[in-house]
């Protein structure tokens, strides 16, 4: 068993099915597997013991912690929702953009229309961003 302080960013790519497990996760704070199984049912037919096999996998892969509170057993995830899309992402952006992120970011806006209220965020987020390379 590896120690539960490890960097997240050491942490491992999660599946498809392990990213909906955390996704319930990420939205209740911790949830029993009960509760897991009926967030992810709802987009898939997953049976119960899958759902405990698959969080027996992330326990071990590090990607989940598992507290016993009396007969229940309490999953939370190890890592925040965003420092997972961070790590996805950096991943993503290695493969695919050379580390570009400025080409992930426009391949992504030219795929999906964005709101105004997005792009006014990305204005800011570009403006923060040449403020801090003026710096």
């Amino acid at each position: 068993m590896k120690p539960t302080n490890h960097l997240h960013h050491s942490l491992p790519k999660p599946t498809e099915v392990e990213l909906e497990i955390l996704t319930s996760l990420w939205a209740r704070g911790e949830a029993t597997v009960r509760e897991i199984h009926d967030d992810v049912s709802r987009e898939r037919a997953l049976g119960y013991t899958s759902v405990l096999k698959t969080l027996q996998i992330m326990t071990e892969k590090g990607l989940v912690l598992r507290t016993v509170a009396g007969k229940a057993h309490l999953y939370r995830a190890t890592a925040s929702q965003e420092d997972t899309q961070s790590q996805l992402l950096r991943d993503l952006s290695q493969r695919l953009f050379a580390g570009s992120a400025a080409q992930l970011a426009m391949h992504a806006l030219a795929m999906q229309p964005a709101s105004s209220n997005e792009l006014q965020e990305i204005r800011k987020l570009i403006e923060r961003k040449k403020d801090q390379k003026e710096k």
